[in-house]
């Protein structure tokens, strides 16, 4: 989690170098390179039927497209805010799009979860000042599309079940890094990389070794070991280190608005996680 809340602040670091294409491009790139040896390692089967196929087509277009406009917002804005926004709005439109796709209505006892998580968000835009440039800067406007990207493709991920999601996630990156290499980046690239000092590979070590191969793996690992619900309740740590690190390493300015928004928005994926919570209230 700590690893997944610093890539947020070395993509920060990585706009300096390259543009969004050539990031993306070899984040993925050097990603599925590495994620290889693992998938070989824990005799995972790289088959898919062609239901797979087409969602890792659509993953693949979804997983790209988010990846930009995570790059284009912390270009414009932090890296540390990106994060702690980013992360903890997702599980929230992830569950306003189930209910809606499975045509359910929600619950009292979830929209008092989502009101209050749609309090810390607002906290977060710091929409109390009434300023329509600010709340609606590039910055938000790109991380508000990414977190809406995510969740899209975690429903369509969850979808894939005949196919391991590690492996998932691997075709994903071979087909992004490859259909952005044919139609966006320069071939030159690699001769311009190569002269990038020690600050970009290792901002660039961190963003696909380490949050990407190494966390990922763990995350993976985890959830068969423990359980997807109690694995995906250490996710509330990305936003604290994303704030914490951008503070330390790249000096970025933490908002009351910011923590106030985190601690809010936290506190309703929690109560989503485990409405047994409300059982206690009533006590």
């Amino acid at each position: 989690m700590i690893f997944w809340g610093a890539s947020w602040i070395s993509t920060k670091v990585l706009t300096n170098y390259v543009n969004e294409y050539e990031l993306v491009f070899l984040r993925m790139g050097i990603c599925f390179i590495s994620m290889f040896p693992l998938i070989y390692f824990f005799k995972l089967s790289f088959k898919f039927d062609l239901k797979s196929f087409i969602f890792i087509l659509i993953a693949s277009v979804i997983l790209t497209l988010y990846s930009i406009f995570m790059f284009l917002g912390v270009q414009h804005g932090t890296g540390s805010f990106g994060g702690a926004l980013v992360t903890t709005l997702i599980p929230i439109i992830t569950f306003i799009l189930i209910a809606l796709l499975n045509k359910k209505t929600i619950s009292l006892k979830h929209s008092f979860t989502l009101v209050l998580g749609a309090f810390g968000v607002l906290n977060m835009l710091n929409v109390w000042n009434f300023n329509l440039n600010e709340i609606f800067s590039k910055d938000n406007t790109y991380f508000l599309l990414a977190a809406f990207l995510w969740s899209i493709l975690t429903i369509i991920t969850s979808k894939a079940t005949k196919i391991n999601a590690f492996v998932f996630t691997f075709y994903t990156y071979i087909i992004s890094s490859f259909t952005l290499f044919v139609f966006f980046v320069d071939g030159n690239i690699f001769h311009k990389i190569v002269d990038f000092d020690f600050i970009f590979w290792f901002n660039m070590f961190v963003i696909t070794i380490l949050s990407t191969t190494f966390a990922t793996s763990i995350y993976f690992i985890g959830a068969t070991k423990l359980g997807a619900k109690e694995v995906s309740s250490y996710i509330f740590l990305v936003p604290a280190s994303a704030l914490t690190i951008g503070a330390i390493f790249l000096g970025e300015k933490i908002t009351y608005n910011t923590i106030i928004g985190t601690i809010f928005t936290i506190i309703a994926i929690y109560i989503l996680n485990n409405l047994n919570l409300f059982k206690f209230l009533k006590k």
